[in-house]
């Protein structure tokens, strides 16, 4: 049987649909956790003892850091799930499960109503979503990948993030409707619930979407084998190791990359820097709609060159221009912040147009979706949530603002490393020699090892 699946059989309207389905729960997640820490000194004061404001917030950034924590076991069973049974039905038990725990807590009632149990509720209803969002990114990177055209695929696979870019500024327009048609008293009673529930109908539009596609035809030519695998993680770390520390290296790099751009630089702006909260927030608008023009891009562009040069190039700028960037937006010149800016948001459009096609070409059908799923969330349980803390304590402790570039200039300088290990695979055929090698060869270690080199067969 042939791996080169004829493109004929995967129709226009049928990509649109993967398209939609693959980017949709990114765009449900995001948007989720944008609005959490948005609204996070609201929620403060509605789930939390009043008496003391600081212990509050850190009690609901806490609860943040909790799912985020949680991540690295949804990407163990959702990852296993997804190479065992599909990728369509990890990817809709994903979506469920996540906008049913948004409606929870767009549902729950206040600590002045139920006392202790409404923060409880709070971190359980948290710990599904973190669950959830840890099977999020690999069923959808595998789902995109498998089902772009393989000249098309890193334009295809691109969409993923330009879901989560959509995610962040649907939510921070959400947010600021809420405080221009609201006064602070009616958000905090009952105004601050809307965005979640929102999320609700969204997340059930993607469910249909996702029950409506069929599987990738990868997984469904394993099903057809006979070639699913028994023990995917066991696989991964036996045998896809290097392509786990490869893919590792470069989600170090994105995570941090995004967060110092995304979430970070909001606070350094404005506490660090004395920027307005308004220009601040502006200049975060402009560096996403920046993202959302060129990830899609990126991701094209990737398909003509290929993946290497496109992650070797980010990783260069970031060591190259991080630190004149941030001179530059300390310098005060009214132009300074958005050049800045838009600069690090230009170079984030790079690594996020292309990590993920990247990625999910190093490993083989049988064990992608674990594959992806384990490396994503063990790298944003430890470099994600922590970005604005370590940024902030590093400061605190050394005085010096310089701080975050230092920072970037690191994760670039592991990028690029865990970029110069890997092989070209623009165009690479995603079903391996060991796909078709059977179970009972994979779990014994006979398979050959050039087939998961990540150079495949061209």
């Amino acid at each position: 049987m042939s791996s080169t699946r004829p493109e004929a059989l995967v129709s226009q309207k049928g990509l649109r649909k993967s398209v939609a389905a693959g980017s949709i729960g990114v765009f449900v997640h995001w948007f989720e956790w944008a609005v959490y820490a948005y609204l996070a000194s609201t929620i403060a004061k509605v789930f939390f003892p009043e008496q003391d404001g600081t212990a509050a917030l850190l009690s609901v950034f806490a609860v943040f850091a909790i799912s985020f924590g949680v991540r690295p076991l949804g990407a163990l069973v959702f990852g296993t799930l997804g190479d065992r049974i599909g990728r369509k039905k990890t990817l809709s038990i994903v979506i469920l499960s996540m906008s049913g725990a948004t409606l929870v807590v767009g549902l729950l009632p206040t600590y002045s109503s139920i006392g202790l149990w409404a923060p409880v509720l709070l971190i359980v209803a948290r710990v599904v979503q973190g669950l959830a969002a840890g099977g999020e990114f690999g069923s959808a990177a595998a789902f995109l990948a498998e089902y772009s055209p393989r000249r098309h695929r890193g334009f295809g696979v691109s969409w993923l993030e330009f879901g989560s870019l959509l995610g962040f500024l649907a939510a921070s327009l959400a947010v600021y409707l809420l405080n221009v048609v609201m006064g602070a008293e009616a958000i905090q009673d009952w105004g601050w619930r809307i965005p979640f529930l929102l999320t609700v109908p969204l997340g059930l539009i993607g469910f249909y979407i996702r029950t409506k596609i069929e599987d990738t035809p990868e997984f469904r030519s394993l099903e057809e084998l006979d070639n699913v695998p028994q023990s995917p993680v066991k696989e991964v770390f036996t045998r896809h190791w290097k392509q786990l520390l490869q893919m590792s290296g470069i989600e170090i790099m994105m995570h941090v990359t995004f967060y110092i751009v995304l979430v970070y630089l909001l606070t350094y702006q404005e506490e660090t820097l004395e920027m307005s909260p308004d220009n601040a927030a502006l200049l975060s608008t402009v560096a996403s709609i920046a993202g959302l023009i060129l990830v899609p891009l990126f991701g094209a562009v990737s398909d003509r060159v290929g993946r290497r040069p496109l992650l070797i190039a980010s990783a260069a700028l970031l060591i190259v221009l991080a630190y004149p960037l941030f001179l530059i937006m300390q310098s005060g010149a009214p132009w300074a912040g958005f050049v800045s800016t838009l600069g690090l948001g230009i170079i984030l459009a790079i690594i996020l147009g292309v990590h993920a096609c990247a990625v999910a070409e190093l490993f083989p059908t049988r064990t992608r979706q674990t594959g992806l799923s384990i490396a994503y969330s063990i790298t944003a349980a430890i470099f994600a949530g922590t970005v604005p803390y370590v940024l902030t304590w590093l400061i605190a402790q050394t005085g010096n603002t310089m701080m975050p570039a230092f920072y970037l200039i690191l994760v670039g300088l592991i990028g690029l490393i865990a970029v110069m290990t890997m092989k070209e695979t623009k165009g690479i055929d995603l079903l391996r020699t060991e796909d078709f090698a059977g179970r009972a060869a994979a779990s014994r270690g006979e398979l050959d090892p050039s087939a998961s080199s990540g150079a495949g067969r061209l």
